[in-house]
């Protein structure tokens, strides 16, 4: 291996332009990247390029490798000064998917491999094997989204209340109110203690069947306080709260925050923050908050969550658990249903059964639509918690804290200003968005086969 030239690509900083769209926030918030895979990814890609650049063969990147080539390609002197310490100018060839040329990607990619391997060891699957992020998890996906389900569920629901009527209204008639109340709720208590304890072991079970290398075991812990969260602010109040325990934020006795300290060695995050106070001067808590909650450095890891949140509802595996909590709760919703028509047929009264019904039907519309949010505010959480945070080298990151023990650990100044905002409004966050690529590349280009150089 040339040490030489390697140590010179891994200390090529592609974020050198400074900004709030700089090169690995852009490639992490247009593919909805975690931070850590983009950070690997762009390892991944200097590993490429240094092997394109040692090597007399033609060879070729990963889906996900590519994804990065193409938007080094974007940032033209970047791309250009990159080739000029690699010492060789590396050409990106697009595929005309001419079966000629199909053949000679193939057989680059199986040299990149060995060069690989040879220099590098075992390639990571989730970014050599893979061709997007998401693959890792293993999910496949569902025949039935839960929409289309609930859909028919109330249809067959509605044609089932005549036949179910019939088989009920005998039985009813000769069971007195309270009894009715009290055996209904005792059944509801017990299906719904079952079912959530099934539901968790199905969690867990899907957890364990992700990709051990698998993003979803190296996610930052902002990351995954928005995840249990959903609340952006959450993520916002961590970063600001580390700048004023630094001494380079503070808040002035009118509650305005200003800068007081140096600014050198931020994350990007911290940058941004900073970046505001700079340009606003003092200005109010509630200010800097609304200003940061558009910004892409956060609206990354939004992006990112949601992503993996709609790609595991829309899995085989979630809708069938969805599917049985439905059924279940769905016949359930029958009894107290059949209760109030047999009472309104007989003229009895219906008041305690209507309520009960109404309730009922309020609890399962909750269960259901929370169930998807289950898995990610408490199973993944408490993955992290048991189970990885105790190998985490570190572990001792103020982030972890803040991860395991919420706004409790939030600079003391701080405090009473996020609980204000919080009765004041509410949390901020959410909302999606999304940002085109501006290039002239397109997406003319296609799959990538490989690269040349001259």
């Amino acid at each position: 291996m040339n040490e030489a030239l390697w140590n010179k690509i891994l200390q090529f900083e592609l974020d050198h332009a400074s900004g709030e769209y700089s090169f690995s926030i852009r490639l992490a918030g247009e593919n909805r990247w975690t931070k850590d895979f983009t950070e690997k990814t762009i390892l991944e890609y200097k590993k490429f390029m240094y092997l394109a650049a040692i090597s007399d063969v033609m060879v070729s990147p990963s889906a996900i490798v590519d994804v990065v080539w193409h938007q080094h390609l974007i940032f033209s002197q970047s791309y250009q000064d990159f080739c000029a310490l690699l010492g060789k100018n590396i050409q990106h060839v697009p595929s005309t998917h001419n079966k000629a040329q199909f053949e000679q990607f193939k057989k680059a990619a199986g040299q990149t491999q060995k060069l690989y391997t040879a220099h590098f060891g075992a390639q990571p699957e989730n970014i050599w094997h893979n061709d997007h992020i998401l693959d890792s998890l293993n999910l496949k996906p569902a025949k039935l989204t839960t929409g289309f389900f609930t859909l028919y569920g109330i249809l067959a629901l509605i044609l089932l209340t005549i036949p179910f009527y019939l088989l009920l209204r005998p039985i009813y008639i000769h069971i007195n109110n309270p009894y009715f109340i009290l055996g209904f709720l005792a059944l509801a208590v017990a299906a719904h203690v079952i079912l959530k304890l099934y539901t968790q072991d199905r969690f867990k079970r899907i957890i364990d069947n992700f990709g051990k290398q698998s993003f979803i075991y190296h996610l930052k812990p902002f990351e995954l306080i928005y995840l249990r969260s959903q609340k952006l602010d959450e993520v916002i109040n961590g970063t600001i709260s580390e700048l004023i325990h630094a001494g380079v934020v503070r808040v002035g006795a009118d509650q305005r925050m200003s800068i007081s300290g140096e600014t050198d060695h931020l994350s990007d995050e911290q940058l941004q923050v900073v970046a505001i106070l700079k340009d606003k001067g003092n200005i109010f808590y509630h200010e800097l908050l609304q200003q940061l909650r558009t910004k892409h450095v956060f609206r990354n890891t939004l992006r990112s969550m949601d992503q993996i949140r709609f790609h595991f509802k829309q899995s085989q595996q979630f809708t069938r658990l969805f599917y049985l909590n439905f059924v279940v709760f769905a016949a359930l919703m029958m009894l107290p249903l059949i209760r109030l028509i047999t009472g309104i047929s007989r003229d009895k009264p219906i008041f305690q059964v209507a309520i009960l019904l109404g309730l009922f039907f309020v609890f399962i519309i909750n269960h259901l639509y929370s169930l998807n949010q289950q898995f990610f505010s408490r199973t993944i959480p408490n993955l992290y918690k048991k189970a990885i945070l105790p190998t985490i080298n570190e572990k001792q990151d103020w982030r972890w804290d803040y991860f395991l023990h919420g706004s409790t650990v939030l600079t003391a100044s701080l405090i009473p200003l996020v609980n204000y905002e919080r009765s004041r409004r509410g949390y901020g966050g959410g909302g999606d968005g999304s940002s085109s690529c501006g290039s002239s590349c397109g997406s003319s280009c296609g799959s990538c086969g490989g690269c040349g150089g001259d």
